[in-house]
């Protein structure tokens, strides 16, 4: 990993919160994810399970996690099993973690090689009543491939059909939404790194660079801060481009008096960043883009003071939408008639708008949230307004990252990162 240790307590303090809301005489158990196969010898990189990472630091292959509260041994209340390390492994692919190593990472003493789990859970399971298994019921989910927690669930309850099943998934949707400050401490890092990226960025534009250059720039700058690299696929969208909501292609030239809106976000400790920030190639915005750009950021601005607690998501997107009607009223993309005749299902300022303004954002840049539930002090949303405008050749979408605070106004962890036209302009012509 490129990324600095993270303090145990936090993995200590994340499994206690879990533990506190099993039923009694229950055991979860929490897999890593597969490394995937591209074809021949060749794979994609690794990306840990958020779940583990979350409950132990654990950032490696062929990791399993056990937590069982009131298992009568004490020494088994939270297990760790590893792929065993070898001199023969280290020559071959980097050293992984040793018992030791996974201690201090995790703060879980006990931990076993992988060649024990079998006759360890045999034990285990004569002693609880209910395993919680490890589903992904991500609202956004729509997984086919098989995974490695999906295996191992066959196995348990093939295994050991008698015992009654649980979902661990509704527990870390609520653990997960609302944020520790050291997760803030991560995330704020990740914001960091993605804002000198778009500040180097700023520097590089002009007309006839390809999307693809702009992309390199952000992941230069963003390996060199100890980052993985993109969050999420990046999105460098030129001109009309930027009216493909996810366009990902990143292959066309910027061409002068266009706009490029580019959606990009470091990750950093497997935490995400999401921003989004659209500016003109030539560095200045015509009087049109920046009519509609400043339309944008105010629904931006206003959008952010509704994430406060007790807040439900629903009823704030309906809200925003009156915002942007407003504004699309004022720019002559809508008239009276278009609101007086909506679908109120689809809304006319949908035309112009057809995403949501926000999600939550932590480990998985879409993260996990019960959004039925009031927000909550801690919690991480994004603000991503945009209008999309193809007769005119441009989109803009501008985007932050924001944590709800217990009173005022969110705390914006993007506040160093340019937003105001002035000072794009500024930047790209200094």
């Amino acid at each position: 990993m490129k990324y600095h240790l993270i303090d145990q307590n936090l993995f200590i303090k994340n499994r206690k919160n879990f533990v506190a809301k099993m039923q009694s005489r229950s055991l979860a158990v929490f897999n890593s994810n597969d490394i995937y196969p591209v074809s021949a010898d060749s794979t994609m990189p690794f990306e840990q399970h958020r779940d583990i990472f979350y409950l132990s630091g654990v950032d490696q292959e062929e990791s399993i996690l056990v937590l069982f509260p009131d298992c009568p041994n004490e020494k088994h209340r939270e297990i760790l099993f590893l792929k065993e390390t070898n001199e023969h492994i280290a020559v071959w692919e980097g050293e992984k973690l040793t018992k030791e190593a996974a201690l201090k990472t995790s703060g879980i003493k006990t931990v076993y090689w992988l060649q024990d789990l079998e006759k360890i859970m045999f034990e285990l399971m004569t002693q609880c009543d209910t395993v919680y298994i490890n589903t992904n019921e991500h609202y956004r989910a729509n997984v086919e491939t098989e995974t490695r927690e999906d295996r191992f669930t066959k196995w348990l309850k093939y295994k050991y059909p008698a015992h009654s099943v649980a979902k661990s998934n509704p527990i870390l949707q609520r653990l997960r939404s609302v944020k520790d400050s050291a997760e803030l401490d991560l995330m704020q890092k990740a914001c960091d790194i993605t804002e000198k990226g778009l500040r180097r960025v700023l520097n590089f534009v002009k007309p006839d660079v390809w999307e693809f250059n702009i992309e390199a720039e952000f992941m230069h700058e963003f390996l060199n801060n100890r980052s993985k690299g993109f969050a999420y696929t990046p999105i460098i969208a030129s001109g009309n481009n930027a009216n493909v909501l996810h366009y990902i292609e990143n292959n066309q030239p910027c061409n002068a008096g266009d706009l490029i809106l580019m959606d990009v976000g470091a990750e950093y400790a497997n935490y995400s960043s999401d921003m989004t920030r659209t500016i003109p190639v030539s560095g200045r915005f015509s009087e049109r883009q920046r009519a509609v750009y400043d339309a944008v950021n105010r629904v931006k601005d206003d959008a952010t003071k509704m994430l406060v607690p007790g807040t439900i998501w629903a009823d704030y997107h309906v809200e925003v939408g009156k915002l942007m009607t407003s504004e699309l009223l004022g720019l002559g993309l809508l008239d009276k008639a278009d609101v007086q005749n909506e679908n109120k299902d689809w809304p006319a300022y949908k035309k112009y708008f057809m995403h949501g303004t926000s999600h939550n954002i932590g480990l998985d840049t879409h993260d996990y949230g019960i959004l039925t539930e009031p927000m909550q002090a801690n919690m991480v949303f994004t603000v991503e307004p945009g209008i999309y405008i193809p007769d005119e050749g441009f989109g803009i979408r501008l985007e932050d990252d924001l944590v709800i605070q217990e009173h005022g106004e969110p705390f914006n962890l993007m506040r160093n990162i340019p937003i105001e036209a002035e000072e794009i302009e500024d930047l790209m012509n200094s």
